[in-house]
């Protein structure tokens, strides 16, 4: 049974670390960014080490007083907030944000979870090396709360997800001891993987405060263009296309319709559309290349031959990196103007390459038998992830549709499920997802992650509610 964080609570908790390591929280503490959920809090902490952590969790623990870890607070499925049930602490990393090392010659960078994505991007390239995540929230999204989600972002094509890019850990589990992981090792198999357990389970069995991430080599020559594709379907070719000639070379590979370009002029008329008609379908293209290699060379050549087996209809390759800048703003504003818009129902998926295509085309049949909607769909489709978001007509409005939210969500996540395919691509599950993992999870799996989730958390403190019901 879980207690609420009372003032007489709070106060003990006080007790155990130096003033100034607590707050009472704030309206940014208990909001996320697209105001679906509003926190409830007792008590904010930001602890300066990983033994302040382990110290607050204790006591929390000793109290049976709920835990929500926070890192930029960027999630977009509710999992760093409790908006209901007994008033927990928010336990915050914003002060452990030192890069702890960087060993450029083993491609390993140790960082605090605290710490920005584009701080450990900058290290890493100060030390002339590539961390490759990259999202649009990396200027504010922190690293426990990537690893957290197991983030996704541009470059997974080429690089992985957040998951691929760990070696070792640092955590404090739900009894407040310190798993101490920071493991540099690309081989070690000394029994169970506990950092892959904790990387993805989005603060419901332990804290991450450290990660010792995978570094890369910089890209010699990078290659950016755009390029007019004849459906989604001629787009998969093109990527298939262009792995046969640059192989692993493909960075990211993004799929964009021609409503978010609509809907960019509608809201975001600064972000410049370099097409004098647009297009239903673009892709968007970046290879990496090493040594002698052109990347604008291999650019050309996979237009060309594209278009002579009818895969494309256009295309501009960028000739520098103001272009290029240009290229990347059309993308990632893409989802600031879907935001302006309002969506009915929004949507992160991932399906096998195989029925990417079949599922934007039946899905928008079956979206056409609910009624009349607006469907931006787009995404990293080189790795299988699609946003699909459904919108209302011109001068109509969310409320004018009614119950249609609930319809359009099951009738899409079902045709996902049907196809193979999942409702969380690369955000996780956090509290708005938990019926949907009931819905189509797999019972065994679901069983074990709840004996999982018993063993290690008995008490149930750490982030109650997230990924499995509380």
């Amino acid at each position: 049974m879980l207690n609420s964080l009372t003032p007489e609570r709070a106060a003990d908790l006080r007790n155990t670390l130096p003033a100034d390591r607590f707050a009472e929280p704030d309206a940014g503490h208990l909001q996320e960014p697209r105001g679906r959920y509003q926190g409830t809090a007792g008590l904010l902490a930001r602890p300066r080490s990983v033994e302040e952590v382990a110290t607050l969790v204790r006591a929390a623990a000793a109290a049976h007083v709920p835990v929500i870890p926070y890192g930029g607070g960027t999630g977009l499925v509710g999992g760093q907030l409790a908006s209901d049930g007994p008033l927990p602490l928010i336990l915050s990393l914003d002060r452990m944000t030192a890069i702890r090392d960087v060993f450029p010659d083993e491609n390993v960078l140790v960082a605090e979870a605290g710490a920005i994505l584009a701080d450990v991007q900058t290290a890493a390239s100060d030390a002339g090396r590539l961390f490759p995540l990259s999202t649009a929230a990396e200027g504010s999204a922190r690293i426990g709360g990537v690893l957290s989600t197991n983030a996704g972002g541009t470059a997974v094509l080429r690089y992985g997800n957040a998951r691929d890019l760990c070696l070792g850990i640092e955590a404090v589990l739900p009894s407040g001891e310190i798993f101490r992981g920071l493991s540099r090792l690309r081989k070690d198999n000394t029994g169970y993987d506990l950092r892959n357990l904790l990387v993805g389970a989005e603060g419901t069995l332990g804290i991450i405060t450290a990660a010792s991430l995978k570094l890369f080599a910089q890209p010699q020559h990078r290659g950016t263009a755009l390029l007019q594709v004849t459906s989604p379907r001629a787009a998969l070719s093109l990527l298939a296309m262009a792995r046969d000639q640059v192989g692993e070379s493909v960075t990211a590979f993004e799929l964009i319709n021609g409503q978010g370009f609509a809907f960019l002029a509608e809201t975001m008329p600064q972000v410049r559309n370099p097409w004098e008609e647009t297009p239903e379908w673009s892709v968007l293209i970046e290879l990496g290349l090493s040594g002698g290699l052109s990347a604008e060379a291999a650019l050309e050549h996979l237009f060309e031959t594209a278009l002579e087996a009818g895969l494309v209809a256009d295309g501009m390759i960028a000739q520098n990196e103001g272009q290029r800048t240009d290229f990347w703003t059309i993308r990632e504003s893409i989802p600031e103007a879907n935001r302006r818009i309002g969506a009915i129902s929004s949507h992160d998926m991932s399906l096998p390459l195989g029925v990417l295509a079949d599922f934007i085309e039946e899905g928008g049949a079956r979206l056409a038998a609910l009624g009349d909607f607006r469907i931006n769909c787009f995404g990293h489709v080189g790795d299988g992830n699609l946003h699909y978001n459904v919108f209302p007509l011109p001068g109509k409005s969310r409320a004018d549709y009614g119950n249609k939210k609930e319809q359009v969500y099951r009738v899409l996540h079902d045709l996902v499920h049907e196809m193979g395919g999942s409702v969380s691509a690369e955000h996780g599950i956090g509290r708005l997802k938990v019926d949907d993992l009931e819905r189509y999870g797999d019972p065994t799996k679901l069983a074990t992650m709840r004996s999982i989730k018993g063993a290690l958390d008995p008490l149930g403190i750490m982030n109650p509610g997230a990924v499995l019901r509380a």
